[in-house]
């Protein structure tokens, strides 16, 4: 049996003597009961030792209640979704949701094609070795190199499952597509027990994903087709919109399953998949020579399309009183969707007839297949309701050119929707471009925003013999910030190189070329310092064959050598008339749905992510809308447009497309106001409208002064040993008031184009008071040249206290910088306006 001391007698004396049993004690479970335990009792005993209420005990149980029911309805989901990949029509016959059904159940245009399954599921542990390859070989590298702190990164396990991605349904196009090309949307949904996980060593960090659903509608473009093998000269792949996401988390990662948190992490990382493969950006395989599919690398949108999003009528009153004895109105907003681009109107407040008269523009890359998806809501403080909605076929809208009609709205017993939808095609010469800046009142006034006139297209190829940067001897980490007036997009960084390689595509709207630059900066990213920049009149595009310039520039203020590639093209945006006959009638085609839409029905604020330049962007200018301004009146003006405090929405893409066509990388910088209307007066941000209707309250049928928001004093000035712009931010005085104990002022300030949330700079907060006294000094490092070509965007506003509702702006002020008195400096006070244009300086 053994020794005494082994294990065996000790058992066998254990089961013989149940009073010896005390000899062995599990002393590591003793103590792992007492730690549990412990761990138990110590925020109860800390809760009472600093005297708090018990309620933070129930509040962290219902937390955690909380967290576990979130995991177990996204199990739930998971599950439902392999039992439909397994067995689909036992599931269906199971009553599987309408919404859950593939795509070839309800439209007949889409076909099935279960022998591409099958090939698919027979190559997928291939496909599987080539993603782990990938995840080692490029992607584990590659984020070592990133950071000093993550030498030690690396994937521990990938496994993608044994479950095979799945093709739900295929259509091909076959009308209105050019013949040298074959287009096909495959819907796919991908539903994996994936195992991949991670570590860095050097922090004993662990995390990983434990599954991932991915559903979406990837297109597959095989274009050109060519006469010689391998009759395809490249494939194109890329997503029509965001795929639906969703991702379990584990390990140190596991704290992103937490309900709040879950959404924001989906986001960021479909965000992330956005940059690479969603429309515009793309993945292109050559299949030939590069000389072959060079244009495919500059892709040029099929055109531009303009909406007048103008009123509606009949909507439904949602809000109700007295829990429902009472029915109120609505307080309608519309959110509009082209493709990835999203753009949301302001709140019109308890209005059943309501009337926006706002414009936005989208580009359009692939028209077949992508509508016009518009919804209307009614905001409420939890849930907003669903006003109805509305689909448009944009292949009608590219035949008819312009429309303008009452439409309908769909899935909601009553109210319709007035829209005038312009087609605008690119033309590669200036002959229509001065008619099109009289039609848009751009030859009269010098703004640079407003109705867009022409669209330029940017190429970002490579950069070649940059300079080291501060370091001497050291590669730096290039980027590249492109501006064309307040408009700004950079490129993706490029890690420890001289000779960085983007192959990027930005494009930007354009308010008059003949007054406009585009100017460009390399810069260091990390150590924040300028590398090269060059600037090109837009008039030189005009002047240039076909519009086009595809070139090497050489860079100024950097090494004698040192050049960017770019291809940047100019084209007009025009819209053509077409002579109809008098009786000719024409209606765009209406998709009604096809199935319930009750997973599209969520309001935009349930979703997230956003993109600079909105939140505190300088207005655009007041311009009457094309075909709607005689249609409102004053009292339609003086609507209110307020919005009442919401959490961060998804418009990411879609203000960055309006206001620049941004297809760089993405940003998380969150806002919390609709899109600008790129004309109207309602294009002004909501903080400026709700400032406005606060100076008509004050006014009152009385002059105000002439400084009726009060002033600022700053000293601005730029020190060339320390290559800094120093501003100090003294005192304000005069400001109004935004309650009856005054208002709680803070300053703060953007160098433009640059609104990323590391270039803003805040003074602290006065507390009641409307003449503060700050005298706080700030810095931004920019050279003297460089600042030259810059606007200091300075705002004052109120800040109130944690979720209130005196948040608001007090006054703005936009001081160019174009001025050779800048390395002496000055101090002066500006007076505040509305929109920070016509700053009045008084000595």
């Amino acid at each position: 049996m053994g020794d005494a001391g082994g294990p065996g007698p000790v058992a066998g004396a254990a089961r013989a003597e149940p009073a010896g049993s005390a000899l062995s004690v599990d002393v590591v479970g003793l103590l792992a009961q007492l730690a549990r335990s412990f761990a138990l009792l110590l925020p109860v005993y800390a809760l009472g030792y600093l005297g708090l209420s018990f309620s933070w005990v129930l509040l962290a149980l219902a937390l955690l209640a909380w967290c576990r029911r979130s995991r177990g309805l996204k199990a739930t989901r998971l599950c439902r979704a392999l039992a439909l990949l397994e067995d689909e029509e036992r599931t269906v016959h199971l009553g599987v949701r309408a919404c859950d059904l593939p795509a070839w159940v309800h439209f007949p245009d889409t076909e099935r094609a279960e022998w591409l399954n099958k090939t698919v599921k027979h190559m997928w542990p291939f496909i599987c070795q080539f993603i782990e390859k990938l995840f080692r070989e490029t992607i584990e590298p590659a984020v070592r190199g990133a950071n000093t702190h993550l030498s030690t990164f690396s994937f521990t396990r990938v496994d993608v499952g044994q479950q095979p991605l799945r093709i739900n349904g295929v259509k091909v196009y076959t009308e209105n597509v050019d013949k040298r090309q074959i287009i096909l949307d495959l819907q796919i949904s991908f539903v994996g027990n994936c195992e991949i996980d991670l570590e860095i060593k050097r922090y004993f960090c662990r995390a990983g994903v434990q599954s991932i659903q991915i559903h979406g509608t990837m297109r597959v473009i095989l274009e050109p087709l060519i006469g010689d093998m391998p009759l395809v000269g490249a494939l194109s792949i890329f997503f029509l919109r965001k795929p639906l996401l969703e991702i379990n988390w584990t390990g140190l990662t596991n704290l992103l399953d937490i309900p709040g948190l879950n959404g924001l992490s989906d986001t960021i990382i479909l965000d992330i998949i956005s940059n690479y493969l969603v429309l515009p950006n793309r993945i292109t395989v050559p299949l030939v020579s590069e000389v072959q599919i060079a244009q495919l690398r500059f892709p040029i949108p099929k055109g531009v399309l303009r909406v007048h999003f103008i009123e509606a009528q009949d909507l439904q009153g949602k809000d109700t009183y007295l829990k429902g004895l009472v029915k109120g109105k609505s307080d309608p907003y519309g959110v509009i969707r082209v493709g990835n681009q999203i753009f949301q109107s302001k709140v019109i407040k308890e209005n059943l007839s309501p009337k926006w008269n706002e414009v936005y523009e989208a580009l359009v890359y692939e028209h077949p297949g992508q509508e016009l998806e518009i919804e209307l809501f009614d905001e409420d403080p939890d849930k907003d309701d669903f006003l109805g909605s509305l689909v448009i076929d944009l292949t009608e809208v590219e035949k008819e050119r312009l429309l303008d009609e009452w439409f309908t709205l769909d899935e909601v017993p009553r109210g319709k929707l007035h829209l005038k939808l312009e087609w605008l095609t690119l033309t590669p010469h200036a002959a229509h471009l001065d008619q099109v800046l009289t039609d848009i009142r751009a030859d009269k006034d010098q703004a640079n925003d407003g109705l867009s006139s022409s669209l330029l297209i940017l190429y970002l190829d490579s950069a070649r013999n940059l300079p080291s940067g501060k370091k001497i001897n050291s590669n730096p980490n290039p980027l590249v910030q492109m501006s064309v007036g307040h408009k700004a997009q950079e490129s993706k960084i490029r890690y420890k190189t001289n000779e960085p390689v983007w192959e990027e595509n930005f494009t930007f709207f354009i308010h008059n070329p003949k007054r406009q630059d585009l100017e460009v900066e390399v810069k260091d990213e990390q150590h924040q310092c300028c590398l090269g920049n060059l600037k090109i009149p837009l008039s030189r595009l005009l002047a240039s064959d076909d519009m086009t310039m595809n070139q090497r520039f050489q860079l100024s203020n950097s090494g004698p050598n040192s050049t960017l590639k770019m291809k940047v093209a100019l084209r007009v945006l025009h819209l053509e008339k077409q002579d109809r006959s008098p009786d000719h009638q024409h209606s765009a085609q209406v998709k009604r749905p096809s199935v319930s839409k009750g997973g599209r029905k969520v309001s935009v604020r349930s979703q997230v992510s956003m993109s600079p330049g909105t939140g505190d962007s300088s207005p655009a200018p007041s311009t009457p809308v094309l075909g709607g301004g005689a249609k409102s009146s004053a009292e339609d003006r003086a609507q209110p447009a307020e919005t009442s405090p919401q959490g961060p929405r998804d418009l990411g893409r879609s203000a960055s497309s309006l206001h620049g066509g941004s297809t760089g990388s993405p940003s998380h910088v969150f806002i919390k106001e609709p899109t600008p209307s790129i004309a109207s007066d309602i294009s002004l941000p909501i903080a400026t409208q709700e400032l406005r209707q606060r100076l008509r309250q004050l006014e009152n049928g009385t002059t105000l002064g002439q400084s009726p928001l009060g002033q600022i004093q700053l000293t601005i000035r730029h020190s060339s040993q320390r290559n800094k712009l120093v501003v100090v931010v003294h005192a304000c005085r005069n400001l109004i008031a935004f309650s009856e104990d005054g208002s709680d002022p803070y300053v703060r300030m953007y160098l433009l184009p640059d609104k990323r949330r590391s270039g803003r700079r805040k003074t602290h907060v006065s507390k009641k008071t409307l003449n503060p006294v700050f005298d706080q000094s700030f810095e931004f490092s920019v050279s003297l040249p460089e600042v030259q070509r810059r606007t200091l965007d300075v705002a004052v506003k109120n800040s109130g206290g944690f979720l209130s509702k005196d948040k608001g702006l007090l006054g703005k002020v936009l001081v160019a910088l174009a001025s050779e008195e800048l390395a002496k400096g000055w101090t002066q006070w500006y007076d505040l306006t509305e929109d920070g244009t016509r700053p009045h300086v008084v000595t």
